[in-house]
């Protein structure tokens, strides 16, 4: 069992101080994230918006218009930041809130702070300009990028006393976020190309045609766009299958924030899939109405019950 952390022990006013910078930082910048965790307790909520701080820090560090080597070395920077927080010499009076919130939910809360170092390696792999051959090869970057993320999660969720399968837990978690980050892959495909970038394994382009890329509002010249983007989504759905067994083993309230934000990319996921090539006219997104219906819906349990009755079925 993954110990959790329910109550939220006294703080002081600079550590409170870091976690309401986090949190800012989470609302005005994570729009599904944010939705997500809206239904923790306090203390999940605080330290999931730590590890979202300093993760889009990283991520912001990546995606700037910086010369590659001045990115590898505030990456490298960022790195010796976590080797801080990771030997306990962050000081609750230090000038980086987001250092000073990920030492006290360090602290808190068994995070395996190594996902981080993962992540900084997935954005080393962008900065650089890597490209993917196969699927095995795009899923070794989606694992530092969004599977480390939901390892991290855990930690901080922790799992129910007596869950069946829980030593999977971990690998479903790293599966979730396989499937969150090709959804991402697939919904922001023209956006990666006119910064120069892309994700989409190099052998499953080929299969369809559209190794030339996609540098406008439509699919390359002859072409089965389409069904590249049925091919991934159906790829997508198998990760989220695996990935959602893990919502049983949660309690309640960690449980509804994995279905909401898990949810989110599943209806964008079916968007995608009806009309494929809105994904090069523009970034496809959900109506905040919707994104709503879909917190309140894993907040009901619904998805988890969903699921443990698919997973009870299998085993009998």
């Amino acid at each position: 069992m993954i110990r959790s952390v329910e109550s939220a022990p006294h703080m002081s006013a600079p550590v409170l101080a870091a976690y309401s910078y986090c949190e800012a930082v989470t609302g005005q910048q994570a729009r599904n994230f944010a939705y997500g965790i809206r239904l923790l307790p306090t203390p999940k909520r605080r330290a999931m918006s730590a590890l979202y701080a300093f993760s889009r820090r990283v991520d912001d560090i990546g995606d700037g218009t910086l010369p590659t080597e001045v990115k590898s070395a505030r990456l490298e920077d960022t790195r010796a930041l976590l080797t801080r927080v990771r030997e306990g010499k962050v000081e609750e009076d230090d000038t980086d809130p987001v250092a000073v919130a990920l030492a006290h939910t360090a602290e808190a809360f068994p995070v395996p702070l190594d996902g981080l170092d993962e992540l900084i390696d997935g954005v080393l792999l962008d900065v650089r300009g890597e490209t993917y051959e196969t699927w095995d090869d795009l899923k070794v970057y989606c694992r530092c990028v969004a599977g480390a993320i939901g390892r991290l999660s855990l930690g901080v969720f922790g799992t129910e006393p007596g869950a069946r399968g829980v030593e999977r837990a971990s690998e479903y978690a790293d599966t979730l976020g396989l499937a969150l980050q090709l959804t991402n892959i697939l919904r922001d495909v023209r956006e990666d190309a006119e910064n120069g970038r892309t994700y989409l394994p190099a052998d499953d382009l080929a299969k369809f045609g559209c190794s030339a890329g996609f540098d406008g509002p439509t699919p390359p010249e002859g072409s089965d766009f389409a069904g590249l983007v049925h091919f991934e989504v159906r790829r997508a759905r198998t990760l989220f299958a695996e990935g959602y067994r893990l919502l049983p083993m949660l309690d309640r309230r960690s449980g509804a924030c994995v279905a909401a934000m898990a949810g989110i990319y599943r209806r964008l996921l079916d968007r995608i899939e009806r009309e494929p090539e809105a994904v090069l006219r523009g970034r496809v997104s959900l109506p905040g109405r919707e994104k709503a219906y879909v917190a309140v819906r894993g907040l009901s349990g619904l998805d988890a019950r969903h699921v443990t009755r698919r997973t009870l079925r299998r085993r009998t």
